[in-house]
């Protein structure tokens, strides 16, 4: 009788740690930007920011339109500047469709990224692109609410890397978390992905 306990007990210990393990992987994972499959009601949320033309912006104006959003920063060597052209080429590769997509960059290195460097860098990815940018806490707001992981190193003679999230995330039109990528796809499976979810 007592045998039966103990492989009783032996198995929720497992399922137990089993749980606990799948949490803190999925968690892992959306610090570094992983997939995020199906929808998810906690990550997204409105935003008020300001352009690179020095405009303010709200996620409101993008309604009936999906947002492509990224997180990154002007100064990161490698990782962003591949998104945002694997981004722009999958817009193109869209061709009529990508009318229905915004493809939004939001620093997260607000103290370097002012509107005018936010503009000069998004022109070599394309017209369509809106960069936004702010105060330390309202990009900090807009980070929490995408679940966005960053962190950035202490600054050596006013030089500093931001180690952030990589995932594209697409919003639909009501505004609402879809689905996210990640610029490994390349151009032309996150074409079709995007296109496969309108």
């Amino acid at each position: 009788m007592r045998r039966p306990v103990v492989v009783t007990l032996v198995a929720l210990a497992a399922a137990v740690v089993i749980g606990v393990m799948m949490w803190e992987g999925g968690h892992i994972q959306r610090r570094q930007g992983q997939v995020v499959e199906g929808s998810a009601s906690d990550i997204g949320g409105p935003f008020t920011l300001t352009d690179q033309y020095g405009r303010t912006r709200s996620d409101k104006e993008f309604r009936g339109r999906y947002m492509m959003v990224y997180f990154g920063y002007t100064n990161c060597p490698d990782v962003c500047p591949t998104t945002l052209s694997v981004m722009a080429d999958a817009l193109d590769k869209m061709e009529g469709a990508a009318k229905q997509v915004v493809p939004i960059f939001i620093t997260v290195d607000p103290a370097r990224d002012t509107p005018s460097v936010m503009q000069q860098y998004l022109s070599s990815f394309g017209p369509e692109f809106i960069g936004l940018t702010g105060s330390a806490d309202a990009i900090a707001k807009v980070e929490k609410e995408y679940h966005v992981y960053e962190k950035a190193e202490a600054p050596k003679n006013g030089a500093y890397t931001v180690d952030h999230s990589n995932a594209i995330y697409l919003m639909g039109p009501d505004g609402k978390f879809v689905t996210s990528y990640t610029e490994t796809m390349g151009p032309e499976k996150l074409a079709a992905a995007i296109m496969k979810r309108m």
